[in-house]
């Protein structure tokens, strides 16, 4: 399983970069696995405003259909195109090509929504227990 320091994620195995206000938001390696061959994902629309938590869109495998959740509140400001054409992106490459969208964080995002974020130690350590 692979787990790229520098990223945050989330325990319903989300993870975002965060660069100042920017966030790019994609779903882990254990969640591609998971999941199987993806053969859809629904995104938003741009300018679309996503709180916390809740559903940014689907994503549909040969094995099931899931809910990708935020991992903070903000705005959409772009999303991968590629992926409407070539959804196996997120198979081959979740962290780099397979990414799903771009966040504009809430300027008014508080500290509290970053407490639910963890790290890369921690989440690859929660994520191998969980195959266990």
């Amino acid at each position: 399983m692979i787990v790229p320091k520098g990223l945050k994620y989330t325990s319903s195995h989300e993870w975002i970069k965060i660069d100042g206000e920017i966030a790019r938001v994609g779903i882990t390696d254990f969640a591609q696995k998971e999941l199987g061959e993806v053969v859809f994902v629904e995104l938003p629309d741009l300018e679309t405003h996503i709180e916390q938590s809740s559903s940014l869109g689907i994503i549909e495998s040969i094995k099931s259909v899931s809910e990708i959740y935020a991992p903070l509140s903000g705005r959409v400001v772009e999303v991968n195109r590629e992926l409407s054409e070539n959804p196996q992106l997120i198979n081959q490459d979740p962290y780099g090509k397979g990414w799903l969208l771009v966040l504009e964080v809430d300027a008014k995002t508080n500290n509290h929504e970053f407490d639910h974020l963890i790290e890369a130690e921690e989440y690859q350590s929660k994520s191998e227990g969980a195959t266990a």
